[in-house]
């Protein structure tokens, strides 16, 4: 399985107020987006999420993402370590994901960039 990259995810109160902080930090504009309710802004290695705070209870129990060369890759590794598969892996618009509770209990989104065929 090869990592390729991580990004920390941050629940933040006010999104609009946030972005600009963020932006200057990551030297990187934000790329915006929406899903069930939550408003996302991702920023270099940020991912900022606002929204209802019962959605957004669900999305604090992720620790992180991890973007990988392949998810049905991951999933087969991270599967033979232990790890247990808790969704996916699904196809998005954006690639491939899943949620992954490491043996040690923390839970990890993995995704890949490759679309459905």
């Amino acid at each position: 399985m090869e990592i390729m990259g991580a990004t920390l995810r941050i629940c933040v109160d006010d999104l609009e107020a946030s972005i600009p902080f963020y932006e200057r930090i990551a030297g990187a504009p934000a790329q915006r987006n929406a899903r069930g309710g939550v408003e996302v802004a991702a920023i270099g290695f940020f991912l900022l999420m606002s929204g209802p705070e019962a959605e957004l209870e669900i999305l604090r129990k992720v620790t992180a993402t991890i973007a990988v060369k392949d998810v049905e890759e991951a999933h087969r590794e991270l599967g033979a370590l232990g790890a247990q598969i808790v969704a996916g892996p699904i196809y998005t618009p954006g690639g491939r994901n899943m949620l992954v509770r490491h043996p040690d209990g923390s839970v990890f989104e993995y995704v890949d960039r490759l679309a459905a065929s």
